[in-house]
């Protein structure tokens, strides 16, 4: 049997996964796995080499293993399976079943799902009950079912939670007039519509919430706009000599940075080998970057709300969700795209064109300082942003890296789209929401991101600081009361790495290598600086709270273990909870000086405004990683004057 593709020296371990070689790893299952006709593909992606392997690895060296990892569904067995399938040689390494657990929603689960619904006679019933005939209008979204109980059991079957929305026309916004009290029950393995739970008739809000051309995007209470805003003049952002950033395969090299795009159907947008060169020398920051899930939980006890708690990760995939960008309209500049590849339930390979983008940013002054002597002296900052989009039923995520020439790493999502929504009664206010519209609210909820930074601060041998300021105490050292100290504390093992931001304290964590010094003496450092977060709103003793518990805190550190990826575990479709990093910390295990994990956690609190409706201004949450003591001194001194520099200096 050959091989999916020839193999040369030159091929980098951790370049993703190729249609071909996705396909090809989907055959061998089907082919040789003995799993049988229901056999379904969830996710397949590049199973990564050891990290040793890959540290070890240069160009012109023989490759290293190719292998492709695999989760499946038997749905005749209602059992998940786990897979490594090796493409040098086509042969199955390792093949095994996983009981008790529910992998994510797969395609054609969410069409076959609303399909069965809109057939049940009793989900027709009760909308007939709401003056609705035409059913081809409904919208239903397959909602995660949460876990509400022993009833719930991943083991015994396979659960969705549909919820039902009602378009005014064809074409309409498909979530103004959601069909409140209505929840179906459906086995995904069987398509059977197990329940159809009606908690009582509320009337259809009455207006269709359209936003996307002038005659339609008025607000639902006030006269409608007249047309586009005619003062909006354009904006031309052009690089005449080309971007600054060159490409090989999936190796970028930008100004001084140095990283590999990646991308998966579960994370979506992956970063690896990020390095900075230094006068020469390449010096390690980051392995691997990643989102490691994301959690949304509702806030409101109504029965349509009081299970979403979604893990958008975990239950959906956001890869196989990532848009196709537009030129011009996500992006704009010269830009350089990498498309997403992933598989299909059958295991071929589908091509998401565009799935990331490349490009360069002018983002004001990187330094400046005016010496009323000598003249002005400034410099404008610029960043490479490298971008991705998804949708998730109702929600648009954009997730971006950020690259400065300070060298400065940031990462922000922006949240967009449609705010999920639930029917009232006509003149009833809402209790744990907001009215957005004529008898329409949106329920209070939260989004938590845990960013998964795989730590390499020049080296493998790192350790954390958590760094605060506090008031000095009065005295003789201190008789004017002015000072404050910088209170430093190593934290030692992962049971005292799992910590909170502290504004009051100007909380941050500095990355620290522990076999690495600078010219002052002090070992070299990233700080990780949390931005605006909150905590988690419910109830410690939610039904639910223990299935998102990395949200708990904002900052996590784990010993490096490659099978320990996903913040809330591998599987939290229809788990109780206890997973991910609660499990992953329960041996807590030594972090100093070890090759270590940061987890990171971002919360972003949404008391929805009627100015979110009826589609979302962009809101974000985000963080930054800094260099502190990285280097000698400020690593941007060499950026160039702007090519109108006499523009800049006078006396």
């Amino acid at each position: 049997m050959t091989a999916v593709s020839p193999r040369t020296a030159a091929t980098h371990p951790l370049e993703p996964l190729t249609a071909e070689e996705i396909a090809a790893a989907g055959r061998v299952l089907r082919e040789h796995g003995g799993l049988g006709p229901s056999l379904r593909f969830v996710f397949i992606a590049l199973h990564e080499p050891p990290k040793a392997d890959v540290l070890g690895w240069a160009p012109g060296q023989p490759a290293l293993p190719r292998e492709a990892e695999i989760v499946a569904y038997v749905r005749d067995e209602r059992m998940t399976y786990e897979a490594v399938v090796s493409l040098d040689d086509e042969k199955i390494a390792s093949l095994s079943a996983v009981p008790g657990v529910q992998p994510a929603f797969f395609h054609e689960e969410f069409t076959r799902c609303a399909e069965a619904v809109r057939a049940d006679s009793r989900w027709q019933e009760a909308m007939r009950k709401r003056g609705v005939t035409d059913f081809s209008l409904a919208l239903i979204d397959t909602w995660a079912p949460s876990w509400t109980g022993p009833d719930d059991d991943a083991a015994a079957r396979r659960l969705a939670r549909p919820l039902t929305w009602m378009r005014a026309a064809p074409g309409e916004n498909g979530y103004a007039r959601p069909v409140e009290g209505l929840v179906a029950e459906v086995d995904l393995d069987t398509f059977e519509v197990l329940d159809i739970l009606d908690h009582g008739v509320v009337p259809l809000p009455p207006n269709p919430g359209n936003y996307g051309a002038p005659w339609q995007f008025a607000p639902d209470n006030v006269p409608a706009y007249s047309g586009y805003r005619a003062d909006v003049k354009p904006i031309e952002i052009t690089q005449p000599d080309g971007p600054s950033f060159t490409v090989e395969g999936h190796a970028v090299t930008w100004q001084r940075w140095r990283l590999r795009i990646g991308f998966t159907p579960r994370e979506g947008l992956v970063l690896h080998d990020i390095g900075y060169d230094d006068r020469g020398r390449v010096r390690p920051v980051l392995y691997r970057a990643s989102l490691s899930e994301m959690w949304v939980p509702y806030g409101s006890p109504a029965p349509n709300h009081r299970f979403k708690n979604v893990f958008d990760e975990g239950e959906y995939g956001v890869g196989v969700l990532a848009n196709s960008l537009t030129y011009g309209c996500d992006c704009v500049g010269h830009i350089r795209y990498f498309d997403g590849v992933v598989n299909d339930p059958d295991g071929g390979a589908v091509t998401i064109p565009n799935a990331v983008c490349m490009h360069e940013e002018d983002v004001g002054i990187a330094w400046k300082h005016t010496d009323h002597h000598e003249g002005v002296e400034v410099r404008r900052r610029r960043r490479l942003v490298v971008s991705t989009f998804v949708t998730v039923g109702n929600y648009e995520y954009g997730y971006f890296w950020y690259f400065y020439n300070d060298a400065t790493i940031e990462y922000e999502v922006k949240m967009t789209g449609i705010v999920s929504t639930g029917a009232l009664a006509p003149g009833e206010t809402p209790a744990h929401g907001t009215l957005v519209a004529p008898q329409l609210y949106a329920p209070h909820h939260q989004h938590f991101f845990s960013v998964r930074l795989d730590m390499a601060v020049d080296g493998r041998h790192n350790r954390v600081v958590e760094v605060d300021s506090a008031p000095s105490p009065p005295g003789p050292e201190n008789p004017h009361g002015n000072a404050w100290d910088v209170v430093k504390t190593v934290l030692g093992s992962e049971n005292s790495a799992q910590r909170d931001a502290d504004p009051a304290r100007a909380r941050y964590w500095r990355i620290e290598s522990t076999t690495e010094n600078s010219a002052l003496g002090q070992p070299t450092a990233y700080a990780l600086m949390p931005g605006p977060t909150v905590p988690p709103m419910h109830s410690r003793s939610a039904l639910f709270a223990g299935r998102g518990a990395f949200a708990d805190h904002q900052l996590w550190v784990t010993a490096y273990d490659p099978a320990q990826r996903y913040a809330a575990g591998d599987y939290p479709a229809q788990s109780p909870g206890g997973d991910g990093l609660p499990a992953y910390t329960a041996g807590d295990r030594p972090l100093d000086g070890t090759d270590l994990v940061v987890w990171h956690t971002l919360g972003a609190h949404h008391i929805v405004r009627p100015e979110d409706w009826p589609v979302m201004p962009v809101s974000t949450v985000g963080f930054m990683l800094k260099p502190s003591g990285f280097f000698d001194g400020n690593p941007a001194l060499d950026l160039p004057p702007s090519a109108s520099e006499e523009h800049c200096h006078h006396d």
